[in-house]
C-alpha cells in the first residue's frame, strides 16, 4: 500500500507516495507536512536513505496549518524494501508516544540503534480533532559495513602465520543474514582434539566447544549451548563470542548467555587455519564436511582482525572461495494473518483451469489450523478441497456433501527432532508443502480460493483459521503478486500484515523458571513444570516447604521429608530427616563416615585425615545453617596416649575443617578461638593442669567428647589426627550429623513507632519475576509496607485502608493495581499475612485466606521490571505515610530479610515486637495465634487439629458400611475455570489455578478401601483407595470422554495395622505425594498415567468394600471435614451413615499424648462404645468416605 504524501517542498500534495529522503532530513522548517489520502485506511511512510546507515533517533510534529498529528505509531525497517523488521524492545514490537498537538516536537532516541537503508513510519492513530499527518525528522550517521556473500558452496579460510595457535583468550564478533536455517558460520579445530563451531541449527544458533585433548577419557568433556530462535528470517543478527579461559560470554542480538566450558584445560589450540561459511574437507576443495551457510555476513573480527577487509585486499593469509563482497537482495515477501478468527486471503482463480496445483512456505506455532480451502462445486452437493493442520500434521481434505469427507493425504508430522512437531518447539520454513490435484470428474474450481478461513462445520472437529507467515505462494505454477492483491483487491483480504512476518518465539529467551519447560502458540506460552518441584504460570513457586519447622506448622510428623530451603530462589529442593526430640523438630543431614573410626601411626606432618561427604550439597547445608535458630554437631573423641595439643607450646597435633575450609583447633562445648575442650569448661578435666583429657598424654582411654555449635563453621568438612604413632597410641573418634532445629526468619521482626522511619536495603533483582510475603499487625488506618522504583518502574505494597491492601506495578506502560477487600478491618492488632507475586504472564495478591486477586499480563506488553533504587521498607523518603506497627519474616524470590538487625541501627524504630505472639507462643498445624489484652489464643479454625495450641487431632474410627458425606462449600477445584476440552489436551492448557491439597492419617488392616472421594455433579471425581494388597492409588477422572487416571505411589502395603501419614498435592496434570513412614521414596513426582486399563468400577469395588480402621487430621484444601462433622452434628454439610466413634488425640507426640483429657463424644444416634482413658493399642483415628455435593 503506497502512500499519498507532499514532495520535500511541502507544497502540493502528490500522487506518488515514496519518499527518497537524505540523512538528517527535516519537516520541520517547511510548511505543510505529509497525511495520507482520505480512502488509504493502512497508511505509512516509508522513507530511502540511499545507503545502509545508523538510525539513532526520530522526532515528529503535527502537519503545518492543520489539525492533524500522529498519537502513536510503529517504526519498521528493511534493507531491500521488500522484507520487513518492526522495530522491537524487550523483544515487543514498541509503540512511540507521538504529538497531541500541532507544533510541538516530541524527539524519541532509540534504544537500540537502526542499521538499514529503509525506514518505514506505520500510523497507529490520529488526532481525534483532525486526522492523521505529521512533520519528521531522522537522526543519524554512517555506518561502514565490509559485506560477504556466501552461496551455500563457499568459505573463507584465515590461515595462521604457524602452524598452531594456542590461546587463552578469543574474540569474535560478527553480523550475519541466513537464507536457511542450516549452516557453519565459524569452524577451528586442532590436532589435540581442540575445536570451536559456530553453526545454525534449525533457525537457531549453536556454540560447540572444546578444551580437552580427543581422549577416551576426555569423552563428554565438550560444550555446546544454543542461543536465539528463526534466525533464518533473511534479517540482520549480530553474535558477539568473548572467551577468558573456561569462561564464555556468548550474546546473540542482545541476548547473553554466561557460561564455563567443562573438563580442565583452559587453551584453545586451532591448527592452521579458521573456516567461516563452512567446514572444507582438506585435500578436497569445494568438498565441505557439514552444510555450509547461505547468506551474508558483515563486518566479521576474529581477536581484533577484519577478516572480510583482509579478503577483500587480497592479503595471503585469507583463502576466498566463491564468495562475493556484496550482499544479494533477492527476499521472498511474507504475509501475516494476525488473527486466527478474522484473517483471510482470497485469491481468484482461473475458471478454465482443469486442475490445480499448490506450492506454498508456511511458518507458525499452531497445531489447529486451516491453510487452504477452495469450492469445488455448489449447489445442493457442494464440494470443496481443504489444506489443513491437524495435530501439527498436514491433512488434505476432499469434502463432499454434508458427512462425506475423504482424507486424501496424511503427512507426517512436521518435525525437526523426535517427538517434536513444528508447533510445539521449533517453528521453521516448511519447503515442502506442494500440492498437486486434477479433479477427477474435471470439476473446475469456482469462485475464490481461500487461504485461512476458518471452518464452520458442526459434523467435524472445528478447526481454527490460521494464524501466521505465509510465502512463495504458487498456485498452477503462478507467483500470487501480494502487492498487487493489497493494492487493488482490498475487499479479497483481512487482518493480514503484508511485507512482513511478524512471528516470535516466546520461549527464547524461556521464562520458564527451574528447569520447566516451555511450549507455545502464536498468542502466548505456557509452562510444563513436570517434575521441577515448581509450580505456578512459569514455575516460580515452590512445592515443597522450606524446612522442618515449616513441615511441623502444617501438621506434618516427624519422617524423611523433600525440603526447599530457599523456596523461589536458584537452590534445587533435596532430601533431609526430620526428627522429633525435647518438643522440637530436628533436620538431621548426614555424611558418609557416621561409624567411629580408629586411628593408629599418624604423625603432625602426617597425619589420618578423612573428608566428610554430606547427603546435601555445601549450598544447601550453608542456607539450612543460616536459617536455623541453633545447630550443632557432635564430635566423640577417645584417646590413649594422643594428644590434641603439644603440651610444651600449644601447638596442635590434631585439627578440623570448618564448612569454608578454615583450620579450626577449638574441640566440642568450647567457642572459637580457644584451644580448650569441655571439660576445661565444665571444670572437670582429668588433670587439670591440661585444659583437654586427652593431653594429659595418659596410657588409659579418656573422653573429649562435645558439641560443636558456632553456626558459621558448622558443618565439619575434614579432620586430621596427627598424635598416634607411639607405642601404645591410638584415636578413636565418631563424627556425628549436623542437626539443627528453629527458624530464625519466620518471627524475625521489626516495630515502627514512627512515620518517617523506613528500613532500606539493596534494589530487587525481580525483572522477570518476584514473590514478596510477610506478616503485619498494625492499628493504623494506613501505611506503606513497601517500595521500590526506577526511571520509570515501580512496585508498592501497601495498606490503603483499614480494610484493603493494595499492590501496585508499573512496567513503563501504565500502573497495574490489584486490590483485596477484607471484610473485616485489618487494623485489629492482629497478625495478617500477605503475598504478592509478578511474573511476565500474571500478577497476584492474596491477604491471609481471602480470595486471590489475579490480573493476566497482556501478550504483547513490556514485561521487565527495571528498578535503580533502594528497596524501602516500612516507609519510604517520598511519603508520609510511613507504616506504624509490626514487620515480620519478609521474605522475597525466597532471600529472608534480618528486620531485627537493621531496626536496631535505625531511628525511629525497634528490634522485635511487642506482644504475646512469638516463638514461644507457637500456634501448631498451622494455627493462628490471636493476641489479647494479657495472653494469646490459637485459632484452629482452618485446621484439622484442635486444642490449645492446635496439636490435639480431630480422629475417630469407623466400622463396616460407616460413612460420612461433607458438602464443601467451595467449587471442587478440579472443576474451576476448567473446560474438557482444555483439560485433554494436556500441553497448552495446563491449569495453575486447579488444584488440591489434601493431607490426613490413617491406620487399617482391610483392602481394598476408599479412603476418599470428591465428586462433582457432572462425574468428574478424585479418588485415594487402597488396593486389595494394600497399596495406595489416586484416582483422577477430569475428563468425562475419556477413563480415569491413577497414580500409584508404591506396592509396598498401607494396610499393616501401622499409622502412615499421607500428604498430597496437585497443580494441573501435576501430582505430588508424600507417605509417611516412607515406603519408598519420600516423593513420588509425577505426571497423570492415562488408566487404559482402569475403569469405573475398580473404584465402586472399593468403595462397596467400605473402610474398617482409622483416619485422622482429615485436611481437603481449607476445610476440615472431619472437624466440622463431629463438632457440628446439626450442619447441613454433613450427612452420617451407621457408627462413627471419636477421639481427640494428640499425634504430635505420642509418647505424650493428653491421654484421658480429651472426652469422648458421640457422633450418630446409634448404640456406640465409649473410647476413653489410655490410648488404644490401635490409634483411634479417622475412617471416613466423603463425597461432594455443589453447595449454592
Amino acid at each position: 500500500n503506497e502512500d499519498k504524501g507532499e514532495p520535500q517542498q511541502c507544497q502540493n500534495r502528490s500522487l506518488f507516495s515514496r519518499w527518497h529522503l537524505s540523512l538528517f532530513f527535516s519537516l520541520f522548517l517547511c510548511a505543510g507536512g505529509w497525511s495520507p489520502g482520505s480512502e488509504d485506511h493502512r497508511p505509512w511512510l516509508q522513507l530511502d536513505l540511499r545507503d545502509r546507515l545508523e538510525i539513532t533517533a526520530i522526532a515528529t510534529q503535527g502537519r503545518w496549518g492543520s489539525s492533524d498529528w500522529v498519537n502513536s505509531y510503529h517504526l519498521q525497517y528493511s534493507d531491500s524494501g521488500r522484507t520487513w523488521r518492526s522495530y522491537r524492545q524487550d523483544d515487543v514490537p514498541w509503540t512511540f508516544p507521538g504529538n497531541t498537538d500541532t507544533d510541538s516536537v516530541v524527539q524519541h532516541k532509540l534504544l537500540h540503534s537502526i542499521r538499514t537503508r529503509y525506514l518505514r513510519l506505520v500510523p497507529l492513530e490520529g488526532s481525534p480533532s483532525g486526522g492523521m499527518g505529521l512533520r519528521l525528522e531522522i537522526y543519524g550517521c554512517t555506518y561502514k559495513s565490509d559485506v560477504a556473500d556466501f552461496d551455500g558452496r563457499s568459505a573463507l579460510l584465515y590461515r595462521f602465520n604457524q602452524k598452531s595457535t594456542s590461546t587463552v583468550k578469543n574474540v569474535i564478533s560478527l553480523r550475519f543474514r541466513s537464507r536457511q536455517a542450516e549452516g557453519v558460520l565459524v569452524h577451528g579445530e586442532g590436532q589435540r582434539g581442540d575445536y570451536i563451531t559456530l553453526e545454525l541449527q534449525r533457525g537457531r544458533l549453536a556454540l560447540h566447544l572444546n578444551l580437552d585433548d580427543a581422549k577416551p577419557q576426555s569423552s563428554g568433556r565438550h560444550t555446546s549451548v544454543m542461543s536465539g530462535s528463526l534466525l533464518d528470517d533473511h534479517l540482520w543478527h549480530s553474535v558477539l563470542i568473548e572467551r577468558f579461559n573456561k569462561q564464555v560470554n556468548f550474546t546473540v542480538d542482545r541476548d547473553t548467555q554466561h557460561f564455563r566450558t567443562q573438563g580442565q584445560e583452559d587453551s584453545l589450540e586451532v591448527d592452521y587455519e579458521l573456516s567461516f561459511g563452512g567446514i572444507p574437507l582438506p585435500g578436497k576443495p569445494g568438498t565441505f564436511l557439514r552444510e555450509n551457510f547461505h547468506g551474508c555476513l558483515e563486518n566479521l573480527y576474529y581477536n581484533g582482525v577484519n577478516v572480510i577487509d583482509m579478503a577483500k585486499r587480497r592479503k595471503p593469509q585469507i583463502y576466498t572461495g566463491n564468495v562475493t563482497f556484496s550482499c544479494s537482495e533477492s527476499q521472498p515477501v511474507s504475509v501475516t494473518f494476525l488473527s486466527s478468527t478474522a484473517s483471510y486471503l482470497a485469491v481468484l482463480a482461473d475458471p478454465g483451469m482443469e486442475g490445480l496445483s499448490l506450492r506454498l512456505q508456511f511458518r507458525t506455532w499452531n497445531r489447529d489450523s486451516r491453510l487452504f480451502y477452495v469450492p469445488l462445486t455448489h449447489g445442493p452437493e457442494p464440494a470443496s478441497l481443504v489444506l489443513q493442520i491437524s495435530e501439527g500434521s498436514i491433512q488434505l481434505s476432499l469434502r463432499g456433501p454434508p458427512q462425506d469427507t475423504t482424507q486424501v493425504f496424511t503427512g507426517e508430522r512436521i518435525s525437526h527432532s523426535p517427538g517434536q512437531s513444528i508447533c510445539e518447539n521449533q517453528s521453521h520454513w516448511t519447503r515442502s508443502c506442494n500440492l498437486s490435484l486434477l479433479t477427477s470428474d474435471c470439476r473446475s474450481p469456482s469462485y475464490d480460493t481461500l487461504f485461512a478461513l476458518m471452518s464452520t462445520g458442526s459434523c467435524e472437529k472445528p478447526h481454527a483459521g490460521y494464524q501466521g507467515c505465509l510465502r512463495l505462494i504458487f498456485i498452477n505454477n503462478q507467483p500470487v503478486n501480494l502487492g498487487r492483491i493489497q493494492q487493488d483487491r482490498p475487499a479479497n483480504f483481512s487482518q493480514l500484515s503484508f511485507d512482513i512476518c511478524s512471528i516470535r518465539d516466546r520461549c527464547v529467551p524461556n521464562f520458564c523458571e527451574h528447569g520447566g519447560v516451555c511450549y507455545q502458540s502464536w498468542d502466548n506460552f505456557l509452562c510444563n513444570c513436570s517434575g521441577t518441584g515448581y509450580t505456578g504460570a512459569t514455575c516460580h513457586n515452590p512445592i515443597y516447604e522450606r524446612s522442618c519447622e515449616a513441615y511441623r506448622k502444617t501438621g506434618s510428623p516427624a519422617g524423611i521429608f523433600t525440603v526447599d530451603p530457599d523456596g523461589s530462589g536458584p537452590l534445587e529442593h533435596t532430601h533431609v530427616n526430620c526428627t522429633l526430640a525435647d518438643d522440637k523438630i530436628w533436620t538431621v543431614v548426614g555424611h558418609d563416615h557416621l561409624q567411629p573410626v580408629r586411628v593408629q601411626g599418624s604423625t603432625p606432618r602426617s597425619p589420618y585425615v578423612l573428608i566428610f561427604n554430606y547427603s546435601i550439597s555445601p549450598y544447601h547445608l550453608r542456607s539450612l545453617v543460616a536459617s536455623s535458630e541453633h545447630c550443632q554437631q557432635k564430635v566423640t573423641y577417645r584417646c590413649r596416649k594422643s594428644r590434641l595439643f603439644d603440651t610444651w607450646d600449644g601447638t596442635p597435633l590434631s585439627w578440623w575443617l570448618d564448612r569454608d575450609g578454615v583450620k579450626r583447633t577449638y574441640w566440642g562445648g568450647i567457642l572459637p578461638g580457644v584451644q580448650q575442650c569441655s571439660c576445661s569448661l565444665e571444670g572437670n578435666c582429668r588433670d587439670m593442669n591440661y585444659f583437654c583429657n586427652c593431653d594429659a598424654d595418659q596410657d588409659v582411654w579418656v573422653n573429649d567428647t562435645g558439641l560443636l555449635s558456632y553456626k558459621d563453621h558448622l558443618p565439619l568438612s575434614e579432620i586430621a589426627i596427627g598424635d598416634t604413632n607411639r607405642t601404645g597410641s591410638q584415636a578413636l573418634f565418631q563424627i556425628g550429623p549436623l542437626r539443627c532445629y528453629g527458624d530464625r526468619f519466620f518471627w524475625n521482626s521489626a516495630s515502627f513507632f514512627a512515620e518517617s522511619s523506613y528500613l532500606h536495603f539493596p534494589t530487587l533483582q525481580a525483572e522477570l519475576s518476584m514473590d514478596i510475603s510477610f506478616y503485619f499487625k498494625t492499628s493504623a488506618p494506613s501505611g506503606l509496607f513497601l517500595e521500590n522504583v526506577g526511571v520509570r518502574d515501580f512496585i508498592r505494597l501497601e495498606l490503603s485502608s483499614p480494610s484493603i491492601v493494595t499492590f501496585t506495578f508499573d512496567l513503563g506502560d501504565g500502573p497495574v493495581v490489584l486490590t483485596v477487600r477484607s471484610p473485616m478491618p485489618l487494623n485489629d492488632r492482629q497478625w495478617h499475612h500477605v503475598r504478592a507475586e509478578r511474573n511476565v504472564m500474571e500478577a497476584s495478591l492474596q491477604v491471609d485466606l481471602l480470595p486471590l486477586q489475579l490480573v493476566e499480563a497482556t501478550p504483547e506488553g513490556q514485561y521487565r521490571l527495571q528498578l535503580n533504587s533502594q528497596l524501602f521498607v516500612g516507609g519510604a523518603p517520598t511519603t508520609q505515610k510511613g507504616f506504624l506497627g509490626c514487620l515480620r519474616a519478609l521474605s522475597i524470590n525466597g532471600m529472608t530479610f534480618d528486620l531485627n538487625e537493621r531496626a536496631k541501627m535505625t531511628p525511629g524504630m525497634n528490634s522485635g515486637c511487642p506482644g504475646h505472639c512469638s516463638s514461644d507462643s507457637l500456634c501448631h498445624n498451622g494455627g493462628r495465634c490471636v493476641e489479647n489484652r494479657n495472653s494469646y489464643v490459637c485459632d484452629c479454625t482452618h485446621t484439622a487439629f484442635d486444642g490449645p495450641k492446635c496439636r490435639t487431632a480431630i480422629s475417630a474410627s469407623f466400622e463396616r458400611g460407616t460413612s460420612l458425606t461433607y458438602a464443601l462449600q467451595e467449587p471442587f477445584s478440579v472443576m474451576r475455570n476448567q473446560d474438557a476440552k482444555q483439560l485433554q489436551s494436556g500441553t497448552y492448557t495446563e491449569s495453575v489455578k486447579s488444584r488440591e491439597n489434601v493431607a490426613f492419617g490413617f491406620l487399617t488392616r482391610h483392602g481394598p478401601a476408599l479412603l476418599l472421594t470428591a465428586q462433582s455433579n457432572d462425574q468428574r471425581y478424585m479418588a485415594i483407595t487402597l488396593t486389595q494388597n494394600g497399596s495406595l492409588q489416586i484416582w483422577y477422572r477430569l475428563n468425562q470422554e475419556r477413563g480415569p487416571d491413577t497414580f500409584s505411589p508404591g506396592s509396598a502395603s498401607l494396610a499393616d495395622g501401622q499409622f502412615h501419614w499421607i500428604r498430597m498435592n496437585r497443580e494441573g496434570r501435576e501430582l505430588y505425594v508424600q507417605v509417611s513412614p516412607v515406603t519408598s521414596l519420600p516423593l513420588f513426582p509425577s505426571s497423570l498415567v492415562a488408566g487404559t486399563d482402569i475403569t469405573d468400577e475398580e473404584v465402586l469395588r472399593a468403595g462397596s468394600r467400605g473402610f474398617i480402621g482409622c483416619l485422622s487430621s482429615f485436611q481437603f484444601n481449607e476445610a476440615a471435614p472431619l472437624k466440622a462433622a463431629l463438632q457440628n452434628k446439626g450442619s447441613s454439610l454433613v450427612t452420617y451413615m451407621l457408627i462413627l466413634y471419636y477421639i481427640a488425640l494428640n499425634i504430635n507426640d505420642s509418647s505424650k499424648s493428653d491421654r484421658g483429657n480429651a472426652p469422648l463424644k458421640k457422633a450418630a444416634q446409634n448404640d456406640s462404645a465409649l473410647i476413653g482413658g489410655e490410648e488404644p493399642q490401635e490409634a483411634t483415628l479417622l475412617c471416613t468416605m466423603f463425597s461432594r455435593n455443589d453447595a449454592q
